[in-house]
């Protein structure tokens, strides 16, 4: 197995046992390989939940800009949610994780069909 495969695997464990649910393993990869090479960066591959600024960025830049939804306080509450389910004393919160919830959450996994 490639370095992506095994953050794929650890991905799909963090959804598993932290958000309790069953990934969607053809989708978790394509949300993955949909990150681009941040994944293999430790700063870049997590969202620090804790930053505004970082929230804002996922929020436009994958909410707005990949999934194509219209900005509205909706899309924060949503971030907010995934975030409370992934838990928010989870130091670690992968950035591919976070979007798969947030690509689950809208319904839009045909932005990755």
């Amino acid at each position: 197995m490639g370095k992506r495969d095994d953050l794929i695997a650890r991905y799909a464990d963090d959804l598993k046992n932290k958000c309790g649910m069953t990934p969607d393993m053809d989708l978790l990869t394509k949300v993955t390989i949909g990150c681009g090479p941040a994944i293999y960066n430790a700063d870049s591959s997590t969202v620090a939940a804790t930053q505004p600024g970082e929230l804002e960025t996922v929020k436009n830049n994958f909410l707005i800009k990949k999934l194509g939804l219209a900005d509205g306080p909706e899309l924060m509450d949503a971030i907010h949610k995934v975030i409370e389910i992934y838990g928010a004393s989870e130091r670690n919160k992968y950035r591919a994780v976070v979007y798969y919830m947030l690509t689950k959450h809208f319904g839009k996994e045909s932005v990755y069909g």
